[in-house]
């Protein structure tokens, strides 16, 4: 199915030899004239213009820019991408591995939003070379003007770079086991951590998304995702593996006009199966904003694969999106539920190819003690849990005991542990936290059904920080260990409060309501605070009946009170890279009084 000697029918191996640069060579062998990358830039025109790269192209350009930096950077230095999306970034990415240094993905310094986490990355990362574009260059001086006492790195406009340099470049002695790239996470509960990934790695997890999905060689790819986050990132590397071409836009083309990646999705008499990913909001955002104009068509009925993740996936999210599309032949089988993380490169399960999403309905008390127990859609206290299918190929994981390390059965929360060659071998200069996180055993084994089979006995398992569990055979994920509310000595997971508050009133802007416990001011104690983006378009406003609602619903659904409601304007919460509500800063901004109120307290 996959088009490449390293697939094996039962198990994934990569040569101890082969590097993303020997897998570019054997595509430009094989395909140097086919299109590799297709961009639809809409900054100048409401209908887009595209650029192309063939295999041969792409290959010069990259092996160009690489022999520039090999000019100014010794093996093993960062060299960080701050260019903008587009094509100059696909290149930038591969020629800083290609040039035997290792690539950090960022984006540039006007990024809205972003730019205490680039600071924090580059003070990290320490590149040497920052490789950007001309029309870039200025703001990226700019921006380290504006850092003092910090050294500038050599700053490359990759645009400039001329063809004819791609003579000079040198094979680096890179390795399967070399570090290609520096994937940083998402910041969601954390400062950003620079995950080391390897060669081996990101083949290994191409290999296992191709498997899983059921990519071919004649498939074809979209994305709009950045190219910094790691889903994007591993879309843009997936063409090296397999399949014909990926189409690209801007995160800002989806946003200002989420129809276009509908238009991208739609399929052509000489195309395969068509696949893309995005977060849950996607879904739901394009749904609302994003249908055909009128007498538009467009042919939906070669989506083979929606990945759904990066955040909470919804039913509603997935029905409202099924819904829309499915008049112009969007499969119902089409959005894939997925689970992954920056650690194991990104991908970790997904639902197979040609199955529908699962979803079953658990009790929420049991839920919130550790269990989960089927029960009927209709009850009150029913919660809908969506499978992120099964293991990818060649992983492991297993659901343990946080504290004890030891494995729990089937059907019990516990904190999801991974095993397997997909694995970023660390995190860039914090060994402390790489033993921590990286470098676990489990001290017991289920003696039946362990899903740590097959894996020695001391191996070294990286503790996800997820909480799940095994359910009629699939992967369930229910919650970040550290969002957990603890309300009189009851878990509660933050994601259900907020779909309850959400629900109680229309004044709350969908998806941006974050919910957090906070210590009270009269005996210390923790109690529950809701912080809740207003809906636009609602009109007056009548805070004490939305505190109302809210309490009430909470009360009734959860067994809780309500200590704080704050409602605040849109764009207040803040959140992740990958568009995740970052609940611990949101109750670090509380706790520091820089929350804007609209209303006053409960």
């Amino acid at each position: 199915m996959v088009e490449t000697p390293f697939a094996v029918q039962s198990h994934i191996e990569i040569p101890p030899s082969t590097t993303l640069m020997d897998l570019i060579d054997q595509r430009v062998a094989a395909h140097g004239n086919d299109v590799v990358y297709r961009y639809a830039d809409y900054s100048r025109a409401v209908d887009g213009e595209y650029r192309e790269l063939t295999w041969s192209e792409f290959q010069q350009r990259v092996y160009a820019v690489a022999a520039r930096i090999q000019q100014v950077a010794a093996p093993g230095d960062r060299v960080a991408v701050l260019c903008p999306h587009g094509l100059d970034y696909v290149v930038a990415f591969f020629a800083a591995v290609a040039a035997g240094t290792i690539s950090v993905p960022l984006f540039t310094p006007d990024e809205p939003g972003h730019t205490d986490r680039l600071h924090a990355v580059l003070g990290d990362s320490t590149p040497t070379v920052i490789l950007t574009t001309v029309t870039a260059a200025a703001g990226v001086r700019d921006f380290y003007g504006r850092r003092p006492g910090v050294t500038r790195p050599r700053i490359i406009a990759v645009d400039a770079v001329p063809d004819s340099l791609e003579s000079r470049w040198q094979r680096p002695d890179s390795t399967a086991d070399s570090i290609a790239y520096l994937q940083y996470t998402s910041g969601s509960t954390r400062t950003p951590a620079g995950v080391e990934i390897t060669h081996r790695a990101v083949a290994t997890n191409l290999l296992q998304l191709c498997d899983a999905l059921g990519l071919d060689a004649d498939c074809r790819g979209v994305s709009w995702l950045p190219l910094f986050h790691d889903m994007g990132l591993l879309c843009v590397i997936l063409p090296i593996m397999c399949g014909r071409y990926l189409s690209l836009l801007s995160p800002s083309a989806f946003i200002r006009r989420p129809y276009r990646w509908i238009k991208e999705l739609a399929a052509t008499a000489d195309s395969g199966g068509i696949f893309s990913a995005a977060p849950n909001f996607a879904f739901e955002y394009t749904a609302t904003r994003g249908r055909p104009p009128a007498g538009a068509t467009p042919d939906l009925s070669k989506v083979i694969g929606l990945i759904n993740g990066s955040e909470p996936v919804t039913v509603p999210a997935m029905r409202k999106f099924t819904e829309a599309f499915a008049p112009f032949g969007l499969p119902d089988n089409a959005i894939k539920p997925c689970y992954g993380m920056a650690e194991a490169t990104v991908f970790v399960s997904a639902t197979q190819a040609e199955v529908a999403a699962q979803v079953v309905h658990v009790d929420r008390d049991r839920l919130n003690a550790g269990r989960m127990v089927r029960v009927a859609a209709e009850r009150e206290d029913a919660v809908a849990q969506v499978s992120c299918g099964h293991l990818a190929r060649d992983q492991w994981a297993v659901i343990a005991d946080p504290d004890t390390g030891r494995e729990r059965p089937d059907g019990t929360v516990g904190e999801i542990w991974l095993y397997g060659d997909n694995l970023g071998i660390g995190y860039w200069n914090r060994p402390h936290e790489t033993v921590k996180t990286f470098r676990n055993r489990l001290v017991h084994r289920l003696v039946r059904d362990s899903h740590a089979d097959g894996v020695a006995t001391d191996a070294q398992w990286l503790r996800t920080g997820d909480f799940g569990a095994y359910f009629g055979g699939q992967l369930y994920v229910t919650g970040r260990v550290k969002d957990l509310v603890i309300i009189d000595g009851r878990n509660h997971y933050p994601q259900d409060l907020e779909c309850t508050a959400q629900e109680a009133s229309t004044a709350l802007r969908p998806g941006y309501v974050a919910a957090f416990s906070a210590p009270d001011p009269q005996d210390g104690s923790d109690r529950l605070v809701i912080v809740a983006e207003r809906a636009a378009g609602i009109g007056k406003l009548d805070p004490d009946l939305v505190t109302s609602l809210v309490r009430g619903a909470l009360s009734s659904r959860h067994g809780v009170s309500v200590r704080d409601l704050l409602l605040v304007p849109a764009g207040t919460i803040p959140r992740t890279s990958s568009g995740k509500i970052a609940r611990r800063a949101c109750r670090a901004a509380y706790l520091d009084g820089t929350l804007v109120r609209m209303s006053h307290h409960v």
